[in-house]
């Protein structure tokens, strides 16, 4: 199952994304806030039947946004089916 971000709020400090399969069904979200030096990110799947998709998404995502403050600290919570998810992104805290 193919899983993609559909954007539901978006400001230069805070987004959140949708996340829904390829028949526009939603199966969780993303959310990202921003503060001084620090990013947020908070992310919820429904189940873990696409996780490594959810975390092949969030990744290059979160380094994208690591372009405009390359020194910025980011903080996850990320989880699927309950279970917390692990992503690194470029050795910053996660």
């Amino acid at each position: 199952m193919q899983i993609y971000f559909s954007p539901e709020f978006f400001r230069e400090d805070a987004q959140v994304l949708n996340i829904v399969t390829q028949n526009n069904e939603p199966v969780g979200y993303l959310t990202f806030l921003t503060k001084d030096k620090k990013m947020y990110v908070f992310g919820v799947l429904e189940n873990e039947g696409v996780t490594e998709d959810f975390k092949d998404l969030v990744k290059p995502y979160v380094q994208g946004l690591l372009k405009i403050d390359p020194e910025m600290d980011v903080y996850t919570y990320l989880t699927a089916g309950g279970k917390k998810l692990e992503i690194d992104v470029s050795g910053k805290k996660g």
